[in-house]
């Protein structure tokens, strides 16, 4: 064994995360971590890989294993390149003795051999993709390690990740990149299909289960197999149990003199198995709790077309984003919109439903309009100060949902929130529980449109697969963005990929035409920057195409999130406009004057943002 971890406890203040974890890692196993969120799956990562003390319990490995943790977030200095980073990375391997002339030699060595060539290798990381900086985080930690090491622990590798990053990181771990195998892997991940095709083994953290941890061998559909067999399992052996126990309360309600001799011992049993009974309902409570329950509420309108746009175009700081689209909205379509961060796919969900106007072409709508309901990917809609009550149930203390009132206790639970989280403010929530805050206010407002911009972003898998299925079956026409490549084979009946060099745009009818037209167009792009890169001859007069310029590490971050953040600056400007627009005010001149100012500053925000998305785009150019 390479590891075996035993009897592992966590506790963060007053809350267990898990308590008696125990498994064991075998050489050629890659082992998935999965669970609801909370669960203490990073935890229980970084403490395998020897990052994190235990409460309790212990890790062992054999002498001389080496191992590599690779984190969450990539965290890299303002400019530093990919080779600077995995040299400084390699100083602190034996191999090396501290010398640079050596770390460096073996940062170009380990970069060569996972697909960097030269140009990557020394360009700032901040203008790279996060598929390439992921690779960087990689090959860091492999020279850590000095090369390849015996056991690689990721975790969220997919995040952020697009399809080219996915690919290649599920081949990595598989097959290895020449000479470096991966070999042996522990990784967190809800992506269920790099889950299929990637581990042996899947392993679930819940309080489901006897010792916290479920783990089956094989791919994620035969752990969901196993998972059902034990569960019901566990259900009969708790009837059974139940039964027992009536029984025994029945013994124990006669009088002293029926109970007779041996009383004692009949006693203790009892107490046994209550205790037990105590502890099977518990987990099988959690078993039952799984995701959160969402169901979006339609309007059951059946107007054939919401939304159809003809000839749309959008351009900008020059560069066209898509152009010459043709997009139709009817009742029970699902499209997708794919194609690499920069490439407009949120500027294309605003456009459609009225956020913004195209450049060309025009947007029609039925009348009367149609209500559009939107989950964005920055969740910004939410004020940070405010609490989760204020933020699931606005008014009062119950909700009105499908025609009936429901408390707010009741609302929040189904949405797998504590009722004394009601309280704390929406800053302090996880990732994973902000989507769901944003989810279950989403489902308060009856909807003719859904648009869903990165809607899996931090959800577990339990409720990835309830919200799938309410998406499938809410009755008008959804828009939906995202990289999760088993909600695409599901849900989607039309993909528009963008991402051409040129502003060109493809619409297909399925995931697997999809990634062909992405594919197609990184070609195009990679053959327009070699032909910008190489020099003309003498006699030719059209002038070569300017390759684009890279962005520092703080702007290329504030580049990829600058369409959301306008996004979020226009719903707060189209709120400000409602409130000075509320007759109440009229008569109240101070009010009224501060919801003009309040209007006008949300403006500017705007108008800064958007005058700010041009000078970035004039440094590329």
């Amino acid at each position: 064994m390479l590891l075996t971890a035993s009897d592992l406890t966590k506790a963060h203040g007053m809350r267990t995360l898990f308590k008696g974890v125990s498994l064991s890692i075998a050489e050629g196993d890659r082992l998935a971590l999965i669970g609801p969120n909370g669960a203490g799956k990073s935890t229980l990562l970084r403490m395998l890989a020897l990052r994190e003390e235990p409460d309790a319990g212990s890790v062992r490995t054999p002498r001389g294993m080496v191992s590599v943790y690779v984190p969450q977030r990539d965290d890299f200095p303002d400019g530093q390149t990919a080779r600077g980073a995995v040299a400084e990375a390699a100083l602190e391997c034996a191999r090396c003795h501290g010398d640079e002339h050596d770390a460096l030699v073996l940062a170009g060595v380990i970069l060569g051999k996972i697909g960097f060539d030269e140009e990557r290798m020394d360009a700032p990381l901040s203008t790279l993709s996060g598929g390439w900086r992921k690779r960087c985080s990689i090959a860091a930690g492999l020279a850590r390690a000095g090369g390849t090491p015996d056991l690689l622990l990721l975790d969220e590798p997919t995040n952020h990740l697009d399809v080219e990053g996915l690919e290649w990181l599920e081949r990595f771990l598989v097959k290895g990149a020449q000479d470096i195998q991966a070999g042996t892997s522990v990784f967190v991940t809800h992506d269920r299909v790099f889950l299929e095709r990637v581990a042996t083994r899947v392993g679930e953290l819940s309080r489901a289960y006897p010792g916290g941890v479920f783990i089956a061998d094989g791919g994620v559909d035969e752990f969901a197999r196993r998972k059902a067999e034990f569960l019901e399992a566990q259900g009969r052996a708790q009837a059974s149990l139940a039964n027992e126990v009536r029984i025994d309360n029945a013994w124990l309600g006669r009088s002293a003199q029926a109970r007779r001799t041996k009383a004692k011992g009949r006693i203790d049993d009892s107490a046994d198995r209550r205790e037990q009974l105590a502890e099977l309902s518990r987990r099988n409570a959690a078993a039952a709790s799984g995701g959160a329950r969402v169901d979006f509420t339609g309007s059951g309108r059946r107007t054939r077309r919401l939304i159809w746009a003809q000839g749309v175009s959008v351009a900008l700081g020059g560069r066209t984003l898509f152009a010459g689209l043709d997009v139709e909205l009817v009742p029970g379509d699902c499209i997708a919109v794919m194609g690499p961060n920069g490439s407009g796919k949120t500027t294309l969900l605003r456009t459609l439903v009225g956020e913004r106007m195209p450049d060309t072409g025009t947007v029609s709508r039925a009348d009367p309009a149609p209500r559009v309901v939107t989950l964005s990917q920055q969740r910004a809609e939410l004020d940070g100060t405010m609490t989760l009550k204020d933020a699931i149930c606005p008014v009062g203390d119950k909700v009105l949902f499908r025609g009936g009132e429901m408390h707010i206790t009741a609302w929040s639970r189904r949405f797998l929130f504590d009722d004394d989280q009601l309280l704390q403010q929406i800053s302090r929530l996880s990732g994973g529980e902000l989507a769901r805050a944003h989810i279950a206010r989403m489902m308060l407002e009856p909807a003719d449109v859904l648009v869903l911009d990165e809607p899996t972003n931090d959800l577990d898998l339990p409720t990835l697969g309830v919200l799938e299925q309410s998406i499938e079956e809410f009755s008008g026409p959804v828009l939906l963005v995202t990289h999760d490549r088993a909600m695409l084979e599901r849900l989607a009946t039309q993909v528009i990929v963008l991402g051409g060099p040129g502003g060109e745009s493809a619409q297909v009818a399925d995931l697997e035409q999809a990634l062909r037209a992405l594919k197609s167009f990184e070609a195009a792009a990679e053959s327009a920057d070699s032909r910008a890169s190489t020099p003309r001859a003498a006699a030719t007069t059209a002038p070569a195409p300017t390759q684009r310029k890279k962005l520092s590490y703080k702007d290329q971050r504030e580049y990829d999130g600058i369409e959301a953040a306008i996004a979020a600056a226009e719903a707060v400007a189209s709120k400000a406009d409602e409130h000075m627009n509320d007759p109440s005010l009229q008569s109240n001149h101070v009010a009224f004057r501060k919801a003009c100012d309040a209007s006008a500053a949300a403006h500017t925000e705007v108008a800064r943002l958007y005058a700010r998305w041009e000078e970035l785009e004039a440094k590329l150019r």
